[in-house]
């Protein structure tokens, strides 16, 4: 890769896909930021953006206002985060780590990164594929690493979006606010990050540990249950309790109190969730105001619910939480299935402030400490032809 300072206009302009007499117009125009006769990894960057900035359409007076406004700043932080530039074919790459290209590519789709497969690959790329080969050679499935990548790829883009969007709004804006010069914001915004990258590795690889012992054990856990209830699941298939929790009137907040505010109480609620749930149970997924949690323990699951229904604060909105307990397929990370589809049914038949569990559930946690049960009756959830038989969990009176 060339260093910095020995890049040309020609590399600069075909690394951006337009032709030198474009970048040299460009660079009349005032488009490159820091530009000072010298072709620097930054100002290649500026290039690039402008580049498909003009591609997506934008003027070139709207890039400019963009340019001076700051806001085109964190574009040189992409060369600070790439890697070594591409020298290898899929089929070297694949020749050199032992996969199959279809299946280089189908892992690179799987992580989200198909698009890598369509163009040279580093040597970041080939180090990476030499160890898939490894995991593969020491005995993991093919089609368990496949799902293993798709969950990598989908959490840690989540991290890197959430990394990217937050600098913008905490430290990016600030700084165009105090109508900052754009070179000076790159600047700032560069500092940052190379102070932050030596410190995000290591906080991953704590969190990864902590949580990768945590499933171990509740692995352990949970194949001592089933071989106590003398149930063998099918492949594929885990023996789980669901709960969905959403907010009852959330709609009716928005318009009420504004986004502002209703987003407030969801995140309040979000966070009672995650900071009160029984050891053995995780939230899988958010959308909007609905919370979707999975558990060994049905009982636990029931007696968590009941104290977050009790907890609730005066004046703010009141959840409604269904659980379920049976087979689910686990596929990604997520779960599948009849069984998670009835969770989901039971929660939209129950009102604010209440905990509607199923037949299941019951036969589960009937002797758990604390919950009293009550029967509702057999009632049609939508989707399924025979009647659900619904129980109302509350706090067993003293």
């Amino acid at each position: 890769m060339d260093g910095a300072g020995e890049l040309t206009l020609p590399q600069v302009a075909a690394r951006a896909g337009v032709s030198p007499a474009t970048v040299r117009r460009w660079l009349a125009r005032g488009l490159v930021p820091g530009y000072d006769g010298r072709w620097t990894p930054a100002a290649a960057a500026y290039v690039r953006v402008v580049a498909r900035l003009r591609a997506r359409g934008h003027t070139l007076a709207q890039i400019k206002r963009a340019s001076d406004r700051g806001q085109l700043a964190p574009s040189p932080l992409e060369d600070l985060l790439r890697g070594s530039e591409g020298r290898y074919t899929l089929r070297e790459v694949a020749r050199a780590s032992g996969l199959q290209p279809a299946l280089i590519e189908r892992i690179l789709a799987a992580m989200g990164l198909a698009t890598l497969a369509e163009q040279p690959m580093s040597e970041e790329d080939l180090e990476m594929m030499r160890y898939v080969s490894a995991m593969l050679a020491a005995g993991l499935p093919p089609v368990a690493f496949l799902q293993l990548a798709r969950v990598y790829g989908q959490a840690l883009g989540q991290i890197a979006d959430a990394e990217v969007r937050l600098v913008h709004l905490y430290v990016h804006e600030p700084l165009m606010r105090e109508e900052m010069p754009s070179v000076q914001i790159a600047e700032e915004m560069e500092e940052l990050v190379r102070e932050l990258i030596p410190f995000v590795v290591p906080l991953m690889s704590y969190v990864h540990n902590r949580y990768l012992a945590h499933f171990v054990e509740q692995d352990v856990i949970g194949h001592m249950q089933a071989e106590l209830a003398e149930s063998a699941s099918e492949e594929g298939r885990l023996r789980v309790a669901i709960a969905f929790a959403d907010l009852a009137g959330y709609a009716r907040l928005t318009v009420e109190r504004g986004d502002e505010e209703a987003l407030k109480a969801v995140e309040r609620f979000v966070e009672a969730v995650e900071q009160t749930l029984p050891h053995d149970a995780r939230v899988i997924k958010t959308l909007g105001d609905e919370v979707m949690v999975v558990g060994t323990d049905p009982a636990a699951l029931t007696g968590w619910a009941v104290d977050l229904q009790a907890d609730v604060a005066h004046g703010q909105p009141p959840p409604r939480i269904g659980i379920h307990y049976g087979e689910a397929l686990y596929r990604d990370g997520d779960y599948y299935g009849r069984e998670v589809n009835q969770a989901a049914r039971v929660v939209a038949r129950a009102a604010g402030g209440e905990v509607l569990v199923t037949r299941p559930v019951v036969d589960m946690a009937a002797g758990a400490d604390g919950i009293s049960f009550h029967r509702i009756g057999e009632v049609g959830l939508k989707g399924f032809p025979e009647p659900t038989e619904l129980f109302t969990a509350s706090p067993r009176s003293r």
